[in-house]
C-alpha cells in the first residue's frame, strides 16, 4: 500500500504526463565549406494547450533546422517554432493538434522553500515509454544565476535533478499544477535543478505568440543587493542599493557612465533596497525609455541617465 503523501507525488504525475512531450531536433553545422553533420538534439516539452501551443526551453531547439513532437501515447507532429527568449530559456513550440492534453498553469508566486517539487520529463517519447520524474523540494526561490554573458533571474531551485533530457519539461506542486519550466543550461548545478517560474514562462509565451519574440528593456549590468557584509568588506559607505559587479562591453549602462564597483542607490528616484527592486522598476520601463539612476562611488553621488534597448537586439 502507497502511504498518502507518496498518493499525491504518484497522482500528480499521473495527471501530468499525458501532456509532458519528447522535442526531438536536428541541427545542420558547417564544420567547412563541404561539410555539413547534422546533429540531432532530444529535450521535453510542455503541453499548455490543447490545440497544440508547447512550452520548452530556447536552447533546446535554438537554430534547429526541424523540429519533432512525440506524444507519450505515440502521436508523431511537426513543430513549428513561434518564437525563442535566450534571456529566460523559454520558448513556444505550436504543432497542428487538437484535443490535446493540457496541463493546469499554476500560481509560482505562492511557492513556499520546502513545498514538494516533481520535475517530469519526457525526452525519448514512445521508445521508452513513461514518463521520467525525480521528487525533491523547493530548495530556494528567485536565484539568479549568471552563465557566460546571460544572466537568469528569478530561478526556481530544486533538489528533484534536472538532467537533460528533461529539461524543457515541467516542475510540479503535489497537486499536479505546473509551477515552473525545467531548465538544464545551468552547467554547474550538481545536486540541485533550476526552473523558470512558470508566471514567468507565462508572459514570455504570451509576448512570443503576440509579436514572435520578447520586447523587453535591457540596461546591461550585473548586480548583487548590497548586504552590511558587503559593504564592509569593500569598505563602502552604503548600507543598501546594488552594487554593481559587471557592465556589458557596449551596453547602455556603459554608454550611460556605470561602472563596475559603482552602488546604484536609486532607479527614477525610488530607493532601491536591492536587485529585486531594481528588476522591478525594470520590468514598468519600455525600449528607448530613459532610465536615471543615482549611482554612488566611492564617497561621491550623482546621476546618470540610461536609454534602454530592446535586450533581443543587444543579446544574440
Amino acid at each position: 500500500m502507497i502511504p498518502g503523501n507518496e498518493t499525491d507525488v504518484v497522482a500528480a504525475i499521473e495527471k501530468v504526463s499525458p501532456a509532458v512531450v519528447s522535442v526531438a531536433t536536428l541541427r545542420v553545422i558547417q564544420e567547412s565549406m563541404f561539410d555539413a553533420i547534422p546533429v540531432r538534439g532530444m529535450g521535453s516539452g510542455i503541453i499548455f494547450d490543447s490545440n497544440g501551443g508547447i512550452l520548452t526551453n530556447h536552447h533546446i531547439v535554438e537554430d534547429a533546422e526541424r523540429v519533432e513532437v512525440l506524444t507519450p501515447d505515440g502521436k508523431k507532429f511537426h513543430g513549428e517554432v513561434l518564437g525563442s527568449d535566450a534571456m529566460s530559456d523559454v520558448a513556444v513550440v505550436r504543432v497542428d493538434g487538437e484535443n490535446l492534453p493540457a496541463v493546469k498553469l499554476g500560481d509560482s508566486d505562492k511557492l513556499k522553500v520546502g513545498q514538494i517539487s516533481i520535475a517530469i520529463g519526457n525526452p525519448y517519447g514512445f521508445m521508452l515509454p513513461g514518463p521520467a520524474a525525480t521528487v525533491g523540494v523547493i530548495s530556494a526561490l528567485k536565484r539568479h544565476i549568471h552563465v557566460e554573458e546571460r544572466m537568469y533571474e528569478d530561478l526556481i531551485q530544486t533538489d528533484a535533478s534536472i538532467n537533460p533530457g528533461n529539461s524543457g519539461g515541467p516542475l510540479v506542486d503535489s497537486s499536479g499544477m505546473v509551477v515552473g519550466v525545467n531548465t538544464a543550461n545551468i552547467p554547474f548545478a550538481q545536486g540541485i535543478g533550476f526552473a523558470i517560474p512558470i508566471n514567468a514562462a507565462k508572459r514570455i509565451a504570451k509576448e512570443i505568440i503576440e509579436h514572435g519574440r520578447v520586447i523587453r528593456p535591457y540596461v546591461g549590468i550585473a548586480g548583487l543587493t548590497l548586504t552590511r557584509e558587503i559593504a564592509e568588506s569593500y569598505n563602502l559607505p552604503y548600507e543598501q542599493g546594488v552594487l554593481v559587479a559587471r557592465v556589458g562591453r557596449g551596453s547602455p549602462a556603459r554608454r550611460g557612465g556605470v561602472s563596475a564597483g559603482d552602488v546604484i542607490l536609486e532607479a527614477d528616484g525610488t530607493a532601491l533596497k536591492g536587485w529585486e527592486d531594481l528588476q522591478h522598476i525594470l520590468q514598468t520601463k519600455k525600449v528607448d525609455d530613459t532610465l536615471e539612476l543615482l549611482i554612488g562611488r566611492d564617497r561621491e553621488r550623482g546621476k546618470v541617465h540610461v536609454r534602454l534597448e530592446e535586450a533581443s537586439k543587444v543579446i544574440a
